[in-house]
């Protein structure tokens, strides 16, 4: 005669939301939080309560998913507010001014940005036929890989 395992669920629920909640402290996107809750308030609560265990499971999951869709986004977005606003890395390059560092052959030269890095070059389409000589001022239009779109600045000195 096999024993009956569904006095032992709570157990499996409670073990359940610990492997979710190391999981979600590892990855802190909530996803694993919300799974923990469902796991202890629909699952455990369930099992407590005395529900059948197809009914654990099925609060558990109803439970995880509504969190997923209503609470995860808007502790998401309250995480997200106080980002730094500041642009960085290929973002800050938008817009930023340089210096032609060589002559443009064939649309593509190299730049000094004003932030003190060198690099690759091509003109925007919309000025392909720009002539650049080193020492214009332009401006990067689009960061493509390990090269800048850049036109000419529109106050070059």
């Amino acid at each position: 005669m096999l024993p009956d395992l569904t006095q032992y669920t709570w157990i499996i629920w409670l073990c359940l939301a610990l492997v979710f909640v190391v999981i979600e402290l590892i990855t802190l996107e909530f996803t694993f939080a919300m799974l923990a809750i469902g796991a202890l308030v629909g699952g455990l609560g369930t099992t407590l309560l005395g529900g059948p265990w197809w009914l654990q499971i099925l609060l558990a999951a109803a439970l995880a998913t509504l969190l997923l869709f209503t609470i995860r986004p808007l502790l998401l977005r309250v995480l997200k507010r106080g980002g730094d606003p500041a642009k960085s890395n290929v973002d800050a390059l938008h817009e930023l001014g340089g210096r032609v560092e060589q002559p443009f052959v064939e649309g593509a030269g190299l730049v000094k940005l004003d932030n003190g890095e060198t690099w690759t070059a091509r003109l925007a389409p919309a000025h392909r036929a720009a002539v650049l000589a080193p020492g214009d001022r332009v401006t990067v239009t689009k960061v493509a890989g390990a090269t800048v779109e850049i036109r000419p600045s529109e106050g070059s000195d």
